[in-house]
C-alpha cells in the first residue's frame, strides 16, 4: 500500500521529535523564565508552557499508540510478535507519566502553595518533576527503538 511507508516514516519521526520538545521544555524553555523575571511572573510562563507540552505529548502519544496498534496487530496476525508491542508499552507509559504528572498533580499545586493540601508544594513539584523526566527517558528509548534498521546488514570491513 502507498500510505504504509509513509506512516513508518512518521512512526520513525515523531518520537525523536518529542525527545527533542521534552530535552527543549526541560533544558531551555523552563529555566529561561526563571533567569528573566520575577519568580511568579517566571512561574506562570513555565506553567503555561507545561500546559501546552502536556496536551501535545497526550497527542503525540496517541498517535503513536494508534500506529504501534495497527503495527503490532499485523505483526501477531503473522506470528512475529505479541499484540501488545515494547514500542506500546512505552508509549502507554508515557500516557501515564503525562496524566499523573500534570492532569492529576496541576490542580493540586495552588492548594499546596496556599498551605491548604496535605502535600507540600515541594513534594507535589518534586513527583511532578519525576514523571516529566521518567517521560523523557521512555520517549527516548522509543525514539531509539524505532529509529533503529528494519534489517541489520553485516559490518562492511568485518
Amino acid at each position: 500500500m502507498v500510505w504504509q511507508p509513509r506512516v513508518e516514516r512518521l512512526r520513525r519521526l515523531l518520537p525523536g521529535l518529542w525527545a527533542g520538545m521534552l530535552l527543549c521544555t526541560a533544558l531551555i524553555a523552563t529555566p529561561a523564565p526563571f533567569a528573566l523575571l520575577e519568580r511568579a511572573d517566571a512561574g506562570r510562563v513555565v506553567g503555561r508552557i507545561f500546559v501546552q507540552e502536556a496536551w501535545l505529548s497526550l497527542a503525540l502519544a496517541l498517535s503513536l499508540l494508534a500506529i504501534e496498534r495497527v503495527r503490532a496487530r499485523r505483526a501477531s496476525e503473522l506470528g512475529q510478535g505479541s499484540v501488545l508491542s515494547t514500542e506500546m508499552l512505552l508509549a502507554l507509559g508515557t500516557v501515564f507519566c503525562t496524566v499523573a504528572g500534570y492532569f492529576a498533580i496541576q490542580p493540586l499545586l495552588p492548594a499546596a502553595r496556599a498551605g491548604q493540601s496535605v502535600f507540600s508544594f515541594g513534594q507535589l513539584h518534586a513527583v511532578s518533576t519525576l514523571f516529566f523526566g521518567l517521560k523523557t527517558v521512555l520517549v527516548l528509548v522509543l525514539a531509539w527503538r524505532v529509529a533503529k534498521p528494519a534489517t541489520v546488514s553485516p559490518a562492511p570491513f568485518s
